[in-house]
């Protein structure tokens, strides 16, 4: 039937499957027959079905040159087993290529051991590079101007490895309409989330050796900085850790988590609170990131009125006169 391409992989076009399909289906076939059944001429017919048998799929008998199908239990698995053959000896390539493009990296690099990158593509390919190569550990500043789509499918498959994957994020981050709750989302299948006022660059830093920061912060014509230089990948986690101290928790809805935070147990004779709602966590985080109500209203689906509304009640829970001291406050009962 027409879009057929199950042998594809095998080295066998659209074409050549549907007559090899007709030639399982009949037994038997001439090139005038394959010619009249697909509309083709007989010159095309004979080349498609010289090159099944070529693959050991048909054989071409001695009596009036007619072609029969082989068992194809045992023709397509011959192939397989060829195809696979192949992609091993591809794999076992890999290493050898992959070293011999380290040794030329190396030899271009200086001695530092960092490298300027420039150019969406190239940017955002170390990005991805990044991802890949994390063994135990991904940290990560997110803040716009992006250079690849907001969406990270590949971070998944990341956080699947059971790699620990940290980020922090600029309140410019949530400016779309479905920001928080795609974050909520990654939260809930693994990633350590907060959110801060603003961040002064774009970073990513894999397994606590390498790591890409931006110079010059633009999404169509990016620069940044790839570095292996022990100290000034030193020097960035810790800038990373002083900022992941002062942002808050993105957090996520207890129906995707059995619990949202762990509280650890109280001294004898100290003050106990209650745990925070999901909404009260919710506000707390878009609070800190300073982003005004209108915002936060689009990020939790509600009006601006509302937001105002639950502002005071918090506000009032906490015995607050502020946001400001409502996230002291929040800090306080280990709300955040």
């Amino acid at each position: 039937m027409p879009g057929d391409t199950t042998l594809s992989l095998l080295g066998v076009g659209e074409l050549g499957e549907r007559i090899y399909r007709a030639v399982v289906a009949d037994s038997t076939t001439s090139v005038p027959a394959t010619a009249r059944t697909f509309g083709i001429s007989e010159e095309q017919a004979m080349a498609e079905l010289e090159a099944l048998r070529s693959l050991g799929l048909v054989n071409r008998l001695a009596v009036d040159d007619e072609y029969s199908a082989v068992d194809p239990r045992f023709a397509i698995r011959v192939l397989a087993d060829r195809t696979a053959d192949h992609l091993n000896r591809i794999r076992d390539a890999v290493p050898l290529l992959a070293a011999t493009f380290d040794d030329a990296q190396r030899a271009q690099a200086d001695p530092s051991l960092s490298r300027i990158v420039s150019g969406a593509d190239e940017v955002g390919g170390w990005y991805n590079r990044l991802e890949h190569q994390a063994g135990f550990e991904f940290l990560a500043f997110d803040r716009p101007p992006y250079v690849l789509a907001t969406t990270n499918p590949l971070e998944e498959v990341v956080l699947g490895r059971g790699v620990s994957w940290r980020a922090v994020y600029a309140a410019a981050s949530l400016t779309d309409e479905s920001a928080f709750d795609d974050l909520r989302r990654l939260v809930a299948i693994g990633e350590e989330a907060r959110v801060t006022t603003d961040l002064p660059v774009k970073m990513a830093i894999a397994d606590r050796r390498i790591a890409l920061v931006s110079l010059v912060l633009s999404g169509s014509a990016p620069v940044a900085l790839v570095t292996e230089a022990e100290p000034l990948v030193r020097a960035l986690i810790e800038l990373f850790d002083s900022h992941w101290r002062r942002a808050v928790p993105i957090p996520v809805q207890r129906a995707d988590l059995e619990t949202v935070t762990q509280h650890r147990m109280p001294r004898p004779g100290e003050q106990t609170f209650r745990p925070a709602t999901d909404g009260e966590l919710a506000l707390l985080a878009l609070f800190s990131a300073g982003l005004k109500d209108e915002m936060i209203a689009r990020q939790l689906g509600v009006s601006a009125r509302t937001v105002r509304r639950r502002s005071q009640d918090l506000l009032r829970e906490l015995g607050s006169a502020n946001r400001f001291q409502a996230g002291a406050e929040a800090a306080r009962r280990g709300w955040i």
